[in-house]
């Protein structure tokens, strides 16, 4: 049964140029510009730590890329996770679906698992949910709370700890998605980030997604 895209399916999906030297797997379809897309799909991917969300990396040595764990033609990601983070990125072949995810304007809410150091504060989960001043500017109401250690993968490598300083877990949910927000949110209230998985985007949940898997879904037109 498709799954339907709730507000961010579009009734045509066009897909979007690029290079002709570009791969496939970078979602960039210069021949293609225009042509509306058949099969709408969505493709929820557990991004592991330490991967790029992109296709390509000029890099020496090259660093994993989405490349080594999809392989699925057509596809580009719907924004960007943080090479040191974890968890739920979306890709799609539908230009708009992608616009509709990805920018702020839409004010898609995601939500993150965030492992902080220090015994986290109720003062500082209300700065959080009130707005946060960073360098760029005041950040957007959130939504904060505090959470039990949520059974997760083991992160390799493992998060370095402090034996004498405690650690907490906090679930923090944002419609923006300016550079690095959470680190930066997290620690403008004395709470440094240690690790950062990202759980929801919208209704889509990362569920029983192991790292480096991913499941394709259609989307209605």
């Amino acid at each position: 049964m498709a799954a339907v895209c709730p507000r961010l399916t579009s009734r045509i999906c066009v897909k979007k140029s690029t290079s002709a030297a570009q791969s496939k797997h970078k979602g960039f379809f210069k021949k293609n510009n225009g042509e509306s897309v058949t099969t709408p799909i969505l493709v929820l991917f557990n991004k592991p730590f330490d991967v790029l969300s992109q296709f390509t990396d000029n890099s020496t040595p090259p660093r994993a890329t989405l490349a080594d764990y999809i392989d699925i033609p057509d596809v580009y990601a719907a924004g960007r996770l943080d090479r040191d983070s974890e968890g739920l990125l979306l890709l799609t072949n539908c230009g708009k679906t992608q616009q509709r995810i990805s920018d702020p304007k839409f004010k898609a809410p995601k939500t993150y698992w965030v492992q902080v150091e220090g015994d986290i504060s109720e003062q500082a989960l209300q700065q959080l949910r009130q707005g946060v001043q960073l360098k760029d500017g005041l950040t957007l109401p959130a939504q904060a709370q505090r959470m039990a250690e949520p059974e997760l993968w083991p992160r390799t490598p493992a998060v370095r700890y402090r034996a004498n300083i405690p650690t907490s877990w906090l679930s923090l949910t944002i419609s923006e998605g300016r550079n690095r927000q959470v680190r930066r949110m997290t620690a403008a209230v004395g709470f440094p980030t240690l690790r950062l998985v990202r759980w929801q985007i919208g209704d889509w949940q990362l569920a029983d997604l192991a790292p480096g898997m991913s499941r394709t879904i259609p989307l209605t037109r």
